[in-house]
């Protein structure tokens, strides 16, 4: 008699866990994917800038400023919806707009920045994903708010519109920006 009743009640609780760990995700926003590296230096890395081909830029660029750095390729629908809000945030914040142009090709890139406009102080070129591995990076866009020391202090996944600006990275921003 015992038996059966075990029979029926371990799945049951399979099935009623299961059904509690969906109904938890399904709250989650999919844009607030944690990040390992936030709160962590930027890992060092050197790659070719997208406009100079032959000359390289290195990690070490950002320090000494709050940095908003933006993956982004010109192939990634998001990227161009949320373009014209990076050339907005660039022009009007004062904030240094940084690009990483991911797993891209170059004219493709710099054809986009032409026809769109360019609010990026520099832009790093990763067409092979060389150091997208070692940021994490699995999508574009993806942002990252890098301090004037160089620790990584926020990742956003996913456009950013006004509201995301306004609420989630200018409060940052503005936390890590030296005062005076």
């Amino acid at each position: 008699m015992a038996g059966s009743t075990t029979r029926y009640l371990v799945p049951l609780g399979a099935f009623l866990a299961l059904a509690a760990l969906l109904f938890y995700g399904l709250g989650l926003d999919p844009g607030k994917v944690p990040s390992p590296l936030v709160d962590k230096p930027l890992p060092a890395f050197e790659l070719e800038s997208l406009k100079e081909p032959g000359k390289l830029i290195s990690s070490e660029a950002l320090k000494g400023q709050v940095s908003l750095v933006n993956v982004w390729a010109s192939w990634c629908p998001s990227c161009r919806q949320e373009h014209a809000q990076l050339v907005r945030v660039a022009r009007e914040s004062g904030v240094q707009v940084v690009g990483f142009n991911w797993k891209d090709e170059r004219a493709a890139a710099l054809e986009m920045l032409q026809r769109f406009g360019d609010p990026y102080a520099m832009i790093f070129f990763d067409p092979t994903n060389k150091v997208g591995i070692d940021l994490g990076v699995y999508g574009a866009p993806e942002t990252f708010i890098v301090d004037p020391a160089g620790i990584i202090r926020h990742k956003r996944i996913g456009p950013i519109d006004d509201q995301v600006w306004r609420d989630e990275m200018l409060p940052v921003i503005t936390k890590y920006t030296p005062k005076g």
